[in-house]
C-alpha cells in the first residue's frame, strides 16, 4: 500500500507526575535518577536499551535522545511516559522494541532471494519459513489445525484468476434513434466475479439507481420499489453527499465511506439480483482518471474461489467513461447533470431508462493455491475472545524492469516492514507476559491481489469473529524519523477512538485525519474485510510533521516514496535506513492493542455508522 505517516511529541515535567498517579512506583528509583543537570543516558529505565553509541545519547523505543541541558527535564519524562503503559485499566511497563530484529526481518523478506514475495511462487515457501521462524522465536504457538487435527502456522486460501478476453461491442438499443454502440476499453470496461469460461448478455434492462446505496440505518434505498432480476443497474460512483467541503453529511460529507466505493456498488447489485452492475466514472468522486479504471482491469483478475463459484454474483459488472454515460442518457431521454443533482436528494427513486444492453466476452481461468500465516498467545482469563495483529507478507514479485533492468519487486516498505512490525510485536507481548484475551497474529497473503487473503480468513474465520474484539492493521510503515503527529485513516469510526485518544493524550501526539479522506484510503487494506463483517479495527499512520524539519519534511518523504519507490524495484531495504519512525509506531500498535487483550470491553462503531448493524448482531448471537 501507501507510505506510512508517525507519532511521537516530546513530553513535558506533566508526564512524570501522570504517570506517578497512574502506578510507577517501580519507575521513583529511575525518576530520581533522571534530576540531572543533563540527560546522560544513566537514567537506568527498566526498558533502557544500552547501545554501542555514544554514551552522550541513549534510545527509548529508537528515539534519540541528545543531552540538551535546557530540556533535560522534558526529555526524561518523555522517557517515563514512553515506558509506561499508564490508563486504559493497565499500568504497566511496555517492553522495548527490538529494531535489530526487525532490520533482519526486512532485510530477509525484502532479498532478491524472495523475489518479491509473489504469492503461489516458488519462493513463497521460502518466505512463510522465514515468518514461522520469527512467529516461533516470539514464542507463538500455530494459530491453525491441518485437515488431520493437528497444530497448523498456515490458512490455505483458494484463488481464481480471470482474464476476459474477445469482447462484443457493448451495445444500448430501444432508443429514438439507432442502437448505440461503444468500445472496450476506450468506452468501457467489463468483467464477470462468475467463473464461466463465456458470458452473454441479451436485452436486459437498464435502471438507474443513482449511487446504489441500500442504507437501512440512514433511511435511504436506491432500489426502492424495484425488482432488478433480469435488469441492469447504472450506478454513479461515491457518496450522495461527496461534494460536501466537510464531514457533515448523512454520508460523512467529504470523507468516502463504503457506501461510496465500487466495490459496494457491484455487490449490492448482486443482492438486489441484478443481471449486470455498470458504474458511471468521474474522475473527481472516483479519485482517479479513467486510465486507472482501464488498466486496473486488464490482464488478470484475482478473486477469492467460492463453492458456487461466484453463481450468486451479477453476470457482469463494468465502468463507463463520462461521455458515453451521456450518450447513453441522450438516447433515453433524461439530462444525465439533472438525474445526477436528484441522486443525491433522499428519497430518490429508481429510474427505468427505457433503454436495453447486451454484450458478450471470453474468461481464461487459472485455479491456485497461497497461504495465510497465523499464530497466538493464548490469552489466561478469557481464551476464547481474541485481539489480533494483521499485516499483509505478499508483494508484486516480478514486475517491470527499471532503467538497471532490475525486475525484482522486492517490497521492502510494502509490506516487509509491516510483517517486521507483527514479530516485534509478538516478542513485547511475550516480554509482557499473557494477557487476559488471546492474541492472535495474521499474516495475510494476496493482499496486493485485492485483499484476497483477508477476504477468505473473513469469509472462514478460524476464530469466530463474533468474539474478536478487535485490532491492529498494519501496512507500510516508512523509514524515517519520528513525528508530533498520527494521522488516523477513516476518521472516528468506532469506540477505539477512545483508547486512540486516551494514548495520545498521555504522549501529548496531536491526532488528525489522514490526507485526502474522500479518496476511501479505510477501505482499501486488509482490516476492511474485518470491518464490513463488524470487527472494529485500528488502521493509524505515522503523520507528516516530523520532530526534525516539520511538514515539509514530512510531506517530502512521502511524496519521495510515492514517487520513486512505491510498486517499484526501488522499493529496497537499506542498512542506512533511519528506523526511529517505524520502531515508533510499533511501539504505538502496542500500546493500542495491549489494552484491548487485557481489558473485557467490547468496543461497537459509532452510532450511524455503516458497520454498526452487523456488529450489533455478530455480539447479540455471540451472548
Amino acid at each position: 500500500m501507501g507510505a506510512g505517516k508517525g507519532i511521537v511529541k516530546i513530553g513535558h515535567a506533566a508526564s512524570i507526575l501522570k504517570g506517578v498517579v497512574k502506578g510507577m512506583p517501580h519507575a521513583m528509583p529511575a525518576l530520581a535518577r533522571c534530576f540531572k543537570p543533563h540527560c546522560d543516558g544513566t537514567c537506568g529505565l527498566p526498558q533502557h536499551r544500552p547501545t554501542a553509541w555514544s554514551p552522550m545519547r541513549w534510545r527509548i523505543f529508537g528515539m534519540r535522545c541528545y543531552p540538551l541541558k535546557a530540556f533535560s527535564l522534558s526529555f526524561c519524562a518523555f522517557a517515563l511516559a514512553s515506558t509506561t503503559m499508564a490508563g486504559n485499566g493497565m499500568a504497566a511497563p511496555v517492553p522495548p522494541v527490538d529494531e535489530g530484529m526487525m532490520r533482519a526481518v526486512i532485510k530477509t523478506l525484502a532479498s532478491d532471494e524472495l523475489a518479491g514475495r509473489g504469492p503461489a511462487s516458488a519462493e513463497e515457501a521460502a518466505t512463510l519459513d522465514t515468518i514461522v521462524a520469527q512467529f516461533k522465536a516470539a514464542g507463538l504457538q500455530p494459530g491453525n489445525k491441518a485437515a488431520d487435527g493437528t497444530p497448523s502456522w498456515f490458512q490455505d486460501v483458494p484463488t481464481v484468476s480471470m482474464t476476459a478476453q474477445g469482447f462484443s461491442p457493448l451495445v444500448i438499443s430501444g432508443g429514438a434513434g439507432a442502437a448505440l454502440s461503444f468500445a472496450s476499453g476506450k468506452d468501457f470496461v467489463a468483467g464477470s466475479y462468475r467463473v464461466v469460461p463465456q458470458t452473454t448478455v441479451k436485452d436486459s434492462e437498464l435502471v438507474f439507481v443513482g449511487y446504489g446505496v441500500n442504507a437501512p440505518e440512514l433511511g435511504w434505498n436506491d432500489y426502492a420499489g424495484i425488482d432488478m432480476k433480469g435488469k441492469t443497474a447504472v450506478i454513479l460512483i461515491n457518496d450522495p453527499d461527496y461534494a460536501m467541503a466537510t464531514e457533515d453529511g448523512p454520508f460523512k460529507g467529504r470523507r468516502m465511506t463504503y457506501y461510496g466505493r465500487w466495490i459496494y456498488k457491484f455487490e449490492e447489485a448482486a443482492r438486489q439480483g441484478a443481471t449486470g452492475a455498470i458504474i458511471i466514472h468521474d474522475t473527481y468522486p472516483a479519485a482517479y482518471g479513467w486510465n486507472v479504471v482501464e488498466s486496473s482491469w486488464s490482464g488478470d483478475q484475482h478473486f477469492v474461489a467460492t463453492p458456487n463459484d461466484g453463481a450468486d454474483q451479477t453476470v457482469f459488472n463494468g465502468w463507463v467513461q463520462q461521455a458515453t454515460a451521456q450518450a447513453v442518457f441522450k438516447a433515453a431521454g433524461k439530462d444525465l447533470g439533472a438525474m445526477v443533482k436528484e441522486a443525491g436528494t433522499k428519497g430518490f427513486k429508481p429510474v427505468p431508462l427505457g433503454l436495453k444492453t447486451s454484450l458478450s466476452f471470453n474468461t481464461a481461468i487459472t485455479r491456485s493455491k497461497s497461504r495465510n500465516v497465523i499464530g497466538i498467545q493464548p490469552g489466561t482469563t478469557a481464551p476464547d475472545e481474541y485481539v489480533l495483529y494483521s499485516a499483509h507478507w505478499d508483494h508484486l514479485g516480478r514486475c517491470k524492469p527499471d532503467a538497471k533492468g532490475d525486475d525484482i519487486c522486492n517490497g521492502a516498505v510494502d509490506n516487509a516492514t509491516g510483517i517486521a512490525a507483527l514479530a516485534a510485536l509478538a516478542d513485547m507481548n511475550r516480554k509482557a507476559g499473557p494477557a487476559r484475551r488471546s492474541q492472535v497474529y495474521l499474516a495475510w497473503t494476496l493482499e496486493e491481489s485485492g485483499l484476497l487473503g483477508s477476504e477468505f480468513y473473513a469469509r472462514n474465520p478460524v476464530f469466530p469473529l463474533a468474539k474478536t474484539v478487535g485490532g491492529v492493521n498494519i501496512d507500510a510503515l516508512s523509514p524515517g524519523g519520528p513525528s508530533h503527529d498520527v494521522a488516523v485513516t477513516g476518521g472516528d469510526k468506532s469506540e477505539l477512538s477512545a483508547i486512540l485518544a486516551e494514548v495520545a493524550g498521555e504522549l501529548q501526539l496531536k491526532t488528525g485525519p489522514e490526507d485526502a479522506p474522500e479518496k476511501g484510503y479505510y477501505y482499501r487494506s486488509d482490516h476492511f474485510s474485518l470491518a464490513k463483517r463488524g470487527v472494529p479495527m485500528f488502521y493509524v499512520e505515522r503523520g507528516v510533521d516530523l520532530i526534525e524539519g516539520g511538514v515539509e519534511a514530512g510531506k517530502a518523504l512521502a511524496d519521495d516514496y510515492v514517487v520513486n519507490r512505491y510498486h517499484q524495484p526501488s522499493d529496497e531495504y537499506s542498512d542506512s535506513w533511519d528506523m526511529r519512525g517505524i520502531v515508533q509506531d510499533v511501539g504505538l500498535f502496542y500500546r493500542l492493542g495491549r489494552p484491548l487483550a487485557d481489558g473485557s470491553n467490547w468496543p461497537n462503531w459509532n452510532a450511524g455508522d455503516e458497520f454498526r448493524a452487523i456488529r450489533d448482531k455478530s455480539r447479540a448471537g455471540a451472548k
